[in-house]
């Protein structure tokens, strides 16, 4: 295994240790007696995952370890640690947390464009994901979403102005992309044939 593939690898194993962090942290303010120490440590561990994401690429682009494995992991990864942070920032109790609609809204247009894949891929024998800067556009906004929270270590009883703009702002373009990615799926299916009626069926 290739030292990028080590570092991805890495990546994805933080991912549990964030989560648990986080808990212990929302678990903290439930008892009344928070403890800063845990967040610190989530957020430390959120970042080095991912600036890990940078550190794997470049070390494939630059001693040419790029390989099948770290191609099909390291977008998996890099999904994995962003819906963890959604998701954790949404369930748990953190004083300016994610609201629990827009962890439904991500997990949902990631799971709706998933099965679209998978169907393309199963009827068609290969789906083409088109990368789009709408949804380049919208990964940013999201994991600012979530960086924005773990930094935020001033808002207490509620989520500043600035970071409801932003939740909003990433809403806005996971239903757009959503739509997008939906959208070209279906386009796939047509120029395959796969929405026509079957000719020899009376």
């Amino acid at each position: 295994m290739t030292l990028a593939n080590k570092i991805t690898v890495t990546r994805l194993l933080l991912i549990p240790v964030f989560v648990v962090f986080a808990a212990y942290y929302s678990a903290s303010i439930t008892a009344g007696e928070e403890n800063i120490t845990y967040r610190i440590i989530a957020l430390i561990v959120f970042a080095t995952a991912s600036l890990s994401d940078a550190l794997d690429g470049y070390i494939a682009r630059r001693f040419n370890q790029s390989t099948p494995l770290g191609r099909f992991l390291d977008p998996v990864a890099d999904k994995l640690l962003l819906l963890s942070g959604v998701v954790t920032l949404s369930v748990t109790n953190w004083h300016a947390g994610l609201p629990i609609w827009f962890a439904a809204l991500v997990i949902a247009r990631d799971v709706i464009i998933s099965v679209g894949v998978l169907i393309i891929h199963l009827t068609n024998g290969k789906a083409r994901v088109k990368p789009l800067i709408p949804g380049k556009i919208c990964t940013f906004l999201q994991l600012s979403c979530v960086c924005w929270v773990l930094i935020d270590f001033w808002s207490i009883n509620s989520r500043p102005w600035p970071l409801e703009v932003l939740i909003y702002l990433a809403a806005a373009l996971t239903l757009i992309t959503g739509y997008l990615y939906l959208r070209d799926g279906i386009h796939q299916l047509r120029e395959s044939g796969h929405t026509h009626p079957d000719p020899d069926v009376p």
